[in-house]
């Protein structure tokens, strides 16, 4: 997808490798790219980590726990949010499932869920989670997906940023979602305070895993393509605080509380004006709906 594009920072893989990454500035799309990108056949190598905490339910460590609570409140949200969407049929498709705690909470009130997760222990997981919930489904690849308009809802919770094939992952997205359906895409925002504090540390960056970096520019040009438009844009106020916590551990070899919860709280205050959140929700439609 590399077309015009500068140098903008170089980081470091903190989670498996240790190998260092280059992430390519697109001024035409303002959004950054991980580069190199590892070969498909190397990419699942990097997420075999039990630090990879979205496809654990582990509470061991301080981190742990607390990814747990905030993941806890942040279902609670989730679910309040879909809900307020007018569907007909309530039927939601969560790609990148993980463990499965969204689906799971989904199908105990009422929606008819389907989740796509190509990690296998997080899919098990899932599957394990939902086993006796009524029919539920979770693929290993959103392409295994019959090829139609069927969901009221589709969301990508930190999703599309692990995404090879941009384009064409986005062009499915829309097939699979009704004319009135509502995509959610939840995505780390490069332009937030806490990214510009912690330039190369941030840990948001997560390359290799993380292929691409958006702004808000860049979501609304890339949805454009396909005749989707963002019809709202909300804030994801505690991810701030977790993603400066780690940053604190990469940046200092250990986690500083009192230091991550100051820059994570400034960056939220900063945000209230600027409205550059650690991270954003965007909420999108089909544009000739």
């Amino acid at each position: 997808m590399i077309s015009e594009t500068t140098h903008f920072l170089t980081c470091k893989d903190y989670t498996v490798s240790n190998k260092k990454f280059d992430l390519l500035y697109d001024g035409k799309l303002d959004m950054l790219e991980t580069f190199p990108q590892p070969k498909a056949e190397e990419l699942s190598g990097y997420y075999e980590s039990d630090e990879y905490i979205s496809h654990t339910d582990s509470k061991e460590t301080v981190v742990d726990k607390l990814y747990q609570i905030v993941k806890k409140h942040a279902l609670s949200n989730k679910l309040k949010l879909i809900n307020s969407f007018k569907t007909a049929d309530k039927n939601l498709l969560d790609v990148g499932c993980g463990t499965g705690d969204f689906l799971l909470v989904c199908k105990n009130n009422g929606w008819k869920v389907t989740g796509v997760e190509p990690n296998t222990k997080a899919k098990i997981a899932a599957e394990n989670k939902l086993n006796g919930k009524s029919a539920s489904e979770i693929y290993p690849e959103i392409n295994q997906i019959n090829n139609e308009a069927q969901f009221d809802v589709i969301t990508l919770w930190h999703v599309l940023e692990h995404v090879p094939n941009l384009e064409a992952y986005i062009s499915t997205l829309k097939k699979l979602l009704k004319p009135n359906g509502v995509l959610i895409v939840a995505v780390p925002n490069f332009k937030s305070y806490d990214a510009n504090h912690y330039k190369q540390f941030w840990a948001a960056f997560d390359v290799p895993r993380h292929l691409w970096h958006f702004s808000k520019k860049s979501i609304h040009l890339l949805f454009e393509k396909h005749e989707m438009s963002v019809v709202k844009i909300l804030p994801m106020w505690f991810d701030s605080f977790y993603v400066s916590l780690l940053s604190e551990k990469y940046k200092n070899g250990k986690g500083n509380f009192l230091k991550a919860f100051y820059i994570g709280f400034i960056s939220n205050i900063k945000a209230i004006s600027t409205k550059e959140h650690s991270s954003l929700i965007y909420l999108l439609k089909n544009a000739k709906n």
